[in-house]
């Protein structure tokens, strides 16, 4: 039997190049599509770039999609790539809904056209939950997104419900809730915690500037939540499945739990909340209820929030305990 193929977009970030890596383990063929770039940033798929087929391609670009899909023919697609920083939407908007939201059109029409039969994985969000009215949110929650990043990830949701409906393909949606990793961009606060708290166990930094402490979040560990992505689409028909690990968390204890780790005590007094770090709209109680995904995937987290915190910040230490600044 030949190998399966698979192919990831935003295969050079956090969720694609674990989801990349494990899906080499299974044995699959697998393309990863980049946006062409003068220097695009590869490290993390660095460890394995000669094993994956990189493709150029750019998801406001009707045309390169409809290549890498002819290229690759893949059994798979996993859509990973968006704007997909929150912070980042509100002040490009309109970037936001071209990449996360027509990008993700544009990717089903181009699996529509030129490769029908192949499975599609969504990457959907909790954000699109934004200001809920009831703890925890599942597959049934209504949304009530509160940023353009989260806007545009509904759009996308119900962009694939209605090919899937409309032209009667594989497209199933993953409602993640928030999962981090050592690979985490430094923009997002979960890494902006552990490289800051590091920085200041290793005498390198002496404050850390952050937004609201207060929002709680489900945080999860991602090389778990790539193993859901890919379940999902073994699964006997397409659907909607979220993830995530049933605990919320606020970000002061995140903080707390950092220093924690570096065995500094009371750790907050290093610590600022500065309103430029706000969003101009919060989104503050996030909790999923992942018993779906348990049931029917036989999918169940097993890295608890202290665990993560212990993998991030030990992750920084060893990265910046060579360096000076």
């Amino acid at each position: 039997m030949a190998d399966r193929v698979a192919l990831v977009t935003g295969v050079t970030g956090q969720d694609g190049s674990y989801l990349a890596e494990f899906l080499l383990g299974k044995g699959y063929r697998v393309y990863g599509l980049i946006r062409r770039l003068s220097s695009p940033n590869v490290t993390h798929i660095s460890g394995f770039r000669e094993k994956i087929e990189i493709l150029d391609a750019d998801l406001m670009d009707q045309v390169s999609l409809n290549e890498a899909i002819r290229r690759s023919s893949p059994d798979e697609v996993y859509n990973l790539a968006s704007q997909s920083f929150v912070g980042a939407s509100f002040s490009q908007p309109v970037l936001t809904g071209e990449v996360t939201g027509l990008g993700a059109l544009r990717l089903l029409e181009a699996v529509r056209t030129q490769a029908p039969h192949a499975r599609v994985y969504q990457a959907s969000s909790s954000e699109m939950f934004g200001h809920v009215d009831r703890e925890p949110q599942n597959e049934l929650t209504p949304f009530h997104p509160r940023s353009p990043y989260g806007v545009a990830k509904v759009y996308a949701f119900w962009a694939s419900i209605n090919y899937r409906e409309a032209y009667s393909m594989f497209i199933s949606n993953g409602i993640l809730f928030n999962h981090e990793s050592p690979r985490r961009g430094l923009e997002f606060v979960t890494r902006k915690i552990s490289d800051g708290v590091a920085r200041i166990a290793l005498g390198q930094a002496q404050s850390l500037s952050l937004g609201n402490l207060d929002a709680k979040r489900d945080w999860g560990y991602a090389p778990e939540y790539v193993d859901l992505m890919w379940r999902t689409l073994q699964h006997p028909t397409p659907g909607e499945f979220v993830g995530a690990t049933g605990e919320s968390h606020t970000v002061r204890e995140f903080v707390e739990e950092a220093f924690r780790v570096v065995g500094i005590e009371n750790g907050m007094s290093h610590v600022t909340s500065e309103a430029k770090f706000h969003r101009p709209s919060e989104v503050y109680n996030l909790r999923g209820d992942a018993s779906k995904a348990a049931r029917e995937l036989g999918w169940v987290p097993k890295v608890k929030f202290k665990d993560l915190v212990r993998i991030m910040v030990r992750a920084d230490l060893q990265r910046l305990s060579g360096r000076t600044n």
